[in-house]
């Protein structure tokens, strides 16, 4: 029997080692731009089209490479990091395998011009799939031009399953603000397409923080709170956002250590702990932290792409981590404070000392009998036994004082406007009607604000109003979207609405949904837009708000915006306008809410599964009773 087990050709390993750490475009230009950085490089320039499709090009003007050192760079395991493997537990670079070259090489069509400061002619490499096809000397400015092409062009495989141009680019995006936000002190620009994305000079770090996200935040300078600890275990510093800046979606979070980002899920806890009772449940703080700790401690290799990191006294870090955060929310008085109305505060005279001072004097009936009023009772009346009224009260539930039953509104108007509910007649009530199970002239008892509660037929049913109102406006929109039916409200002064350029990007794949549902939209340009006019309905909400909810719920809801992004847009308008808890709703608003509810197909659960109505059993009423 012959022998079965053989070496891989180096082609065929150059393409399995790039599976692993050459996932999309953003994996490019992460490990190209690390190299740039270990260079040397003070500036920085990405050129990406069709988001790293067609071509990625990065420039820098860090050392360059000899020519020896250029065409030696593409092999495997090539590296100037590393000469013994305890080299790998003191590491103070970003790239260090010796994979990142060789990978990109496998399966794309890669360029290199090169040039040191004291040569007077560069190298230039042309390479396609592992192969080298031309080199030669060349005149470059010093420093090195990376250009890749047709990424994934020997991989078909890999290429089909890349996302859209729209979900690449903002991949790209967050890798590039990994990146420059532990580098501030070198320049960086980010082209797409040809259009400038970033511009960021050099700078401080919290200037560097601000000019990332100046689009989202205005006044981001006062959110941010500075940590600073230092023990024998290494350092900690950075920024956390004040508890008011806290957002429900998308809050901006980044660990790094040692120069490098990293996902930690045990210091994210550590950092929420601080944050307990000073903001509300569901929100999340902003984050920009920076560890130093001795490079012998931690381990990076752990993952291809080293943003998982094990440390060796996480414990002990967690303690110093926690203390720090809450320091400086302490410094910055997050207790809420107490404003005093001194508009409204009474005048208090001024005391002089040639003031006589007299005792204040007391006024009073001496012949008043608090036991004898003018209902004619006295301290010896003897207190009858109260009529109950039982009848008179049960009466008035039965006959519906608070809510009127549906059968005195025969006929209603039930369209908010053109693309609203219509009418709903008796017998098309739904499921609960059609089976019985509630009756004609069914009365809803509001509890609270936020229930509607009635008898039927098997127990008592118990509705969530602001649920009911999401599942009808769901259906409201999703009508408008798909029909393409969606009716505006011009504002009288229009919004102004500044983006980052990830939420821009993600804005421009959702546009066409947003004027189909009524929204009027113009760009203004660098990422601010004028919003013009709303859908009808939904009159005195705030557009800027209403729009970025809608963002940032298309970002978190996953990768592919274009699937199911209807709905998504839909359900977050709908949670957005629906009434909120706690509103009190007329009688005919409460029998409107109804009717529209079991018109719907789903009447028991709201588009993303929660449930809107609960029926408590004859059974389970009963046993509440029993001793």
């Amino acid at each position: 029997m012959s022998d079965v087990i053989h070496l891989l050709p180096d082609s065929v390993a150059n393409q399995i080692a790039a599976g692993e750490v050459i996932q999309r475009p953003a994996s490019v230009i992460k490990e190209l731009v690390e190299n740039s950085i270990d260079a040397g490089a003070s500036s920085i320039q990405i050129r990406v089209k069709d988001a790293g499709r067609t071509s990625i090009q990065v420039i820098d003007n860090g050392m360059g490479m000899s020519s020896t050192d250029a065409r030696l760079s593409f092999e495997r395991h090539a590296t100037s990091k590393i000469s013994s493997a305890a080299d790998i537990y003191s590491l103070h670079t970003m790239g260090f395998r010796g994979e990142a070259l060789a990978s990109i090489a496998a399966v794309a069509q890669v360029e290199l011009k090169t040039r040191r400061a004291d040569d007077e002619l560069g190298t230039s490499i042309l390479m396609t799939g592992s192969m080298i096809e031309k080199q030669e000397a060349i005149s470059t400015p010093v420093g090195s031009s990376f250009t890749v092409k047709n990424l994934f062009f020997n991989v078909p495989a890999r290429r089909k399953f890349l996302k859209s141009n729209d979900v690449e680019l903002r991949h790209i995006i967050s890798e590039f603000e990994r990146i420059v936000l532990v580098h501030p002190d070198i320049s960086f620009s980010l082209f797409h397409n040809d259009a400038e994305l970033y511009q960021l000079p050099e700078s401080s770090l919290k200037q560097r923080i601000l000019h990332t996200h100046k689009s989202a935040f205005n006044s981001f300078s006062q959110q941010l709170l500075t940590i600073h600890a230092e023990t024998t275990l290494g350092t900690i510093d950075g920024f956390v956002g004040d508890p008011q800046a806290a957002r429900k979606r998308n809050a901006i979070q980044f660990l790094f250590v040692n120069g490098r980002y990293m996902r930690h899920p045990y210091f994210h806890k550590a950092i929420l702990s601080c944050y307990e009772q000073l903001i509300p449940s569901g929100e999340m703080p902003n984050y920009f932290l920076y560890f130093t700790v001795d490079p012998s401690s931690i381990d990076i290799n752990v993952h291809p792409t080293k943003t998982e990191i094990k440390f060796e006294n996480e414990a002990i870090l967690w303690k110093i981590l926690t203390a720090a955060v809450k320091e400086a929310l302490g410094k910055s008085s997050a207790v809420p404070s107490i404003d005093f109305d001194q508009e409204d505060a009474p005048e208090i005279p001024i005391l002089t000392t040639t003031d006589e001072i007299k005792p204040p004097t007391i006024d009073y009936n001496p012949s008043y009998n608090p036991f004898k009023g003018s209902g004619g009772y006295s301290a010896s009346y003897s207190a009858s036994k109260p009529t109950t009224g039982w009848e008179t009260l049960y009466s008035r539930f039965e006959n519906s004082e608070l809510v009127p039953p549906s059968e005195q509104t025969t006929e209603v108007d039930y369209a908010m406007d053109s693309i609203g509910p219509q009418p709903i007649l008796p017998e098309q009530r739904g499921q609960f009607f059609s089976s019985g199970e509630m009756t004609q002239s069914a009365s809803f008892l509001p509890f609270k604000g936020h229930y509607l509660m009635t008898s039927v037929k098997s127990g008592l049913m118990i509705i969530d109003q602001r649920r009911a109102h999401i599942r009808i406006l769901f259906d409201v929109y999703m009508s408008s979207l798909r029909n393409k039916q969606g009716f505006s409200q011009r504002l009288l002064f229009p919004e102004q609405m500044d983006l980052s350029v990830s939420d821009a990007i993600v804005l421009s794949e959702i546009w066409d949904d947003l004027q189909f549902m009524g929204f009027e939209i113009n760009e203004l340009g660098e990422n601010a837009y004028s919003i013009n006019a709303v859908p009808s309905g939904i009159e005195g909400m705030n557009p800027v708000a209403l729009i970025q909810q809608m963002i940032h719920s298309a970002i978190s809801s996953g990768d592919d915006l274009k699937e199911s992004v209807e709905e998504r847009i839909a359900l977050s308008l709908a949670r957005s306008t629906a009434i909120p808890y706690g509103q009190a709703l007329s009688a005919e608003e409460v029998q409107k809410l109804i009717d529209d509810l079991f018109r719907t197909n789903s009447p028991g659960y709201t588009p993303d599964g929660k449930k809107i109505l609960h029926i408590l059993s004859n059974e389970e009423i009963d046993k509440l009773f029993k001793l």
